[in-house]
């Protein structure tokens, strides 16, 4: 630790922070527009300047220096450093006049007003004329993509977005052309950008140069009602806020949270929201000779309980999809309970993890943040990029870091950043388990080894195989000792963790989601299952939020909230339980999904004991209490991958293929979203020319 007085101060701090992050640690705010504590120091828009005592006699570039390296006083006194001297105030005063000389005054049509770092800082060192007469410099806009709108007049050349795709998302497709005055941030060939995080740019640029195209012009950020939840998009559980104005969402923003999703989210999260309004089922529908038409709710629960009363218990199924919240998954399984029936089901996917095998042998258990200790990945039948882009950056953020060996098995894959391909299925796992395989020893010599097994390997016939293969190199490598445990399944639906904390698997000589889909049962239920073709013959009732591939193989159709709708419990693939809290109310006539099944369990004659959510969640947490602690996460018992290791089963040669095949589209709400069917007709696109 060093000291140093920072406004008259006296604060002790790492030697190795930067002056200006020593003067926030002393209470001092420091204005900046490049520094970004996530990015690489630029230095280029002078705002941060402070005064240093016995230092240059001119101001200092805060963000540009280190503690350690000020020189004491002549006595031994410490460092002095000032942000408030007069010097330091004409020092700021004349860089904004400089940033202001280009600038064009868009303010009442930028879309960034009301939340621009430059209007801010104006207010506190603008001056309210220009000396400056000459004309203003123009930029022509550029193309970078369906996502992010480009005004760059408004540019100040803090190059964060450059150093962003550079450092963080590991798709340098943005860079700088020019010099001075000349100077222009564009894609080099102005193409569209690649990545899967390229919308954190709007986040990232202080002035309006790059702003959100879909939103372009949608509202003002005082207008919006802004609710903090949790994402669904994929199983990370990202921390977000979602904006809305009366009953629609407006966009979707990160909320910091380090130890999930630092201050970054996908592009499928953050531009999902025009898919929460379209295809929206608002009704209840029944099918009539063939066809569907509206219906009452009543007439609806009424054709549904006619055909579940006259279905024996071992004939009624359901199958709970991957964005079910805990409550009404639980609520399902009660209600399947109560008629007799052991068929249900949550892993649509066909994954063959089960919570008999014990919580460890399903859970990501170094957790997300954990990945940081890493010094050795095996990556098995997935694809971080795909399955879940901001886990892919962390893992990117620890290679920059150094000292790290990442090995693939399964597809070859563009991951951003440097990994040995190891082979394409089981035969290449089970050299590594065996310590025959050369990446084996590199695991051995790791102080903390991770073994990251994907659905691609899990979802097929030999999964249970392949999964105790796993487990057996994460042994074999010292993956699971005192301290840490390297064994972690990464999902890729948000609902699966819970599903599989509830026990959402058939009971004794019940049938798995496969099964009753093909014909197994004559009544089926899904909620929310649309990734999952169900064969002619069951009488289907849909709970669901859009017109995807259940609702289209429906009898019944009972519309549901999405999870902007409703307050839900989700669990993370890193076993996380955390709120996604309402932030509007469904449309028409849809309802809450728990709500739909506990009226409906009137309808059946088996009443579920609980009339609201409090009711609800008050069961849930005493059949599992774990889920009432949230934002928790609880260690699994490692013993489970020692069982899990020992079970062995045959496996196939065929190679591990990812179930993310287009990272836009994986679910009903995706599917719905006009911006997310152009990302992936342009990705497609990007692909085909890649191949040819």
């Amino acid at each position: 630790m060093a000291k140093l007085i920072v406004d008259g101060k006296e604060i002790d701090v790492p030697a190795e922070y930067t002056l200006l992050q020593a003067c926030e640690a002393a209470g001092a705010e420091v204005p900046r527009f490049c520094f970004h504590e996530r990015l690489s120091i630029a230095g280029n828009c002078r705002m941060c300047l402070v005064e240093v005592k016995g230092g240059p006699p001119k101001p200092t570039a805060s963000c540009a220096m280190n503690v350690r390296d000020l020189r004491p006083g002549p006595n031994g006194e410490p460092p002095v450093v000032l942000t408030g001297s007069p010097m330091v105030k004409k020092a700021r005063e004349g860089v904004m006049e400089f940033l202001l000389i280009n600038h064009p005054l868009d303010c009442p049509i930028c879309d960034q007003g009301g939340e621009c770092d430059l209007q801010d800082q104006a207010m506190a060192y603008g001056v309210d004329s220009s000396r400056f007469a000459e004309n203003k410099r123009a930029v022509e806009n550029k193309y970078i993509g369906p996502l992010v709108r480009t005004s760059m007049n408004r540019c100040i050349h803090c190059t964060r977005c450059v150093r962003f795709v550079t450092e963080v998302a590991g798709v340098p497709d943005l860079g700088a052309i020019g010099r001075g005055e000349d100077m222009e941030i564009t894609t080099y060939l102005e193409s569209a950008m690649r990545s899967e995080l390229q919308g954190n740019v709007i986040d990232l640029c202080p002035v309006g140069a790059l702003t959100s195209k879909p939103y372009m012009f949608k509202a003002r950020p005082w207008e919006l009602l802004k609710t903090e939840s949790i994402d669904v998009m994929d199983a990370l559980g990202s921390s977000i806020r979602v904006d809305a104005r009366g009953r629609e969402v407006m966009r979707v923003m990160p909320r910091v949270n380090e130890a999930i999703n630092e201050e970054w989210i996908s592009d499928k999260t953050r531009f999902i929201w025009d898919g929460l309004k379209t295809q929206r089922l608002d009704q209840p529908y029944v099918r009539d000779n063939g066809r569907l038409r509206p219906a009452t709710w009543q007439e609806a629960f009424a054709r549904v309980a006619e055909k579940v009363k006259a279905a024996a218990a071992d004939r009624i199924g359901a199958i709970v999809g991957d964005l079910a919240a805990a409550e009404e998954s639980f609520a399902l399984k009660s209600l399947l309970q109560r008629l007799g029936s052991p068929n249900i089901d949550g892993r649509q996917d066909g994954t063959v993890l089960d919570p008999i095998l014990g919580r460890a042998s399903y859970i990501f258990n170094a957790t997300i943040a954990g990945v940081h200790e890493a010094d050795a990945v095996l990556l098995v039948g997935t694809n971080p990029r795909r399955e879940a882009a901001v886990l892919n950056a962390r893992l990117r953020e620890r290679w920059r870091g150094g000292n790290l060996s990442v090995g693939v098995i399964g597809e070859p894959v563009d991951l951003t950043y440097t990994h040995t391909y190891l082979g394409a299925g089981p035969e290449t796992l089970a050299a590594v388990a065996d310590g025959t395989h050369s990446f084996a020893e590199v695991l051995k010599n790791a102080e903390k080894p991770l073994v990251v097994v994907g659905q691609g390997a899990l979802t097929r016939p030999d999964g249970l195989g392949v999964l105790s293969l796993a487990a057996r190199a994460a042994l074999a490598a010292g993956a699971v000792k005192d301290g840490w445990n390297g064994f972690s399944v990464l999902h890729t639906a948000a609902a699966r963790v819970g599903s599989l904390d509830l026990g959402l698997v058939p009971g004794e000589g019940g049938l798995d989601a496969a099964h009753q889909a093909a014909g197994g049962v004559d009544v089926l239920f899904l909620l929310g299952a649309d990734e999952i073709k169900v064969a002619d013959g069951p009488f289907v009732v849909y709970i669901g939020t859009h017109g995807d591939q259940g609702a289209h193989r429906a009898d019944v159709i009972l519309p549901g909230a999405t999870y902007t709708e409703k307050s839900g419990i989700y669990v993370n693939t890193e076993g996380r339980a955390q709120i996604a809290n309402r932030a509007v109310f469904p449309p028409g006539q849809a309802r809450e999904d728990w709500a739909i099944i506990r009226a409906l369990s009137d309808v059946l004659g088996h009443r579920l004991p609980f009339d609201n959510i409090a009711q609800l969640r008050q069961s849930l947490f005493v059949s599992h209490p774990h889920l009432a602690r949230i934002d928790a996460v609880e260690p699994a018992d490692p013993v489970a991958i020692e069982r899990l290791a020992a079970l062995g089963g045959a496996v196939e040669r065929a190679g591990f293929e990812s179930p993310v095949t287009d990272f836009y589209l994986t679910n009903p709400i995706a599917r719905a979203s006009a911006i997310m069917a152009e990302c992936s007709a342009l990705a497609l696109g990007v692909t085909r020319q890649a191949a040819e």
